[in-house]
């Protein structure tokens, strides 16, 4: 069902990505438990503590994504036989596996983050519209993880 010397590095990809996805879940669900509009914004100027929580909430963001993008299909495409070459050719493969529903959500979220990391400071209105979309493209790299690790149970990598 898979290639044996890929195992090890498939395993410790999705291990990293399911860490990851424990602190990006924690820092998602504080940060958005609060009503976030201009005013909250406008905050973050003067509240060190809600900035941390917004560059941990980004970096985590970043992170996870990076990995999935960059480690995690990658490595479970070559456990089952595949080599895709550039980002695009990783995430058709992870659409045609079920692992993701569409690429350019994918894509799409790569955008936020770059909004994110200073947009504050000079569009609030902008930075709360990616901080929205960020909301929902969280629960998507979320999905992500969860299902790469329920088809790594199906083929009997993990159990």
């Amino acid at each position: 069902m898979f290639l044996l010397e890929h195992k090890e590095r498939a395993c410790l990809a999705l291990e990293l990505a399911q860490r990851e996805v424990v602190h990006l879940t924690y820092t998602h669900r504080t940060l958005f438990s609060q009503a976030i509009d201009l005013q909250w914004v406008e905050l973050l100027k003067e509240q060190e503590e809600l900035s941390e929580k917004i560059d941990a909430f980004v970096s985590r963001f970043g992170r996870l994504q990076d990995h999935i993008g960059e480690k995690l299909i990658p490595r479970f495409a070559a456990l089952l036989g595949e080599s895709p070459k550039s980002l695009l050719d990783v995430l058709a493969y992870a659409e045609k596996m079920e692992w993701i529903e569409n690429a350019e959500t994918f894509i799409s979220a790569r955008k936020l983050r770059n909004l994110l990391v200073h947009e504050y400071l000079i569009d609030a209105k902008l930075f709360i519209d990616a901080l929205q979309a960020t909301n929902k493209a969280t629960l998507v790299l979320i999905d992500i993880v969860n299902r790469i690790s329920q088809h790594s149970k199906t083929i009997g990598l993990i159990s």
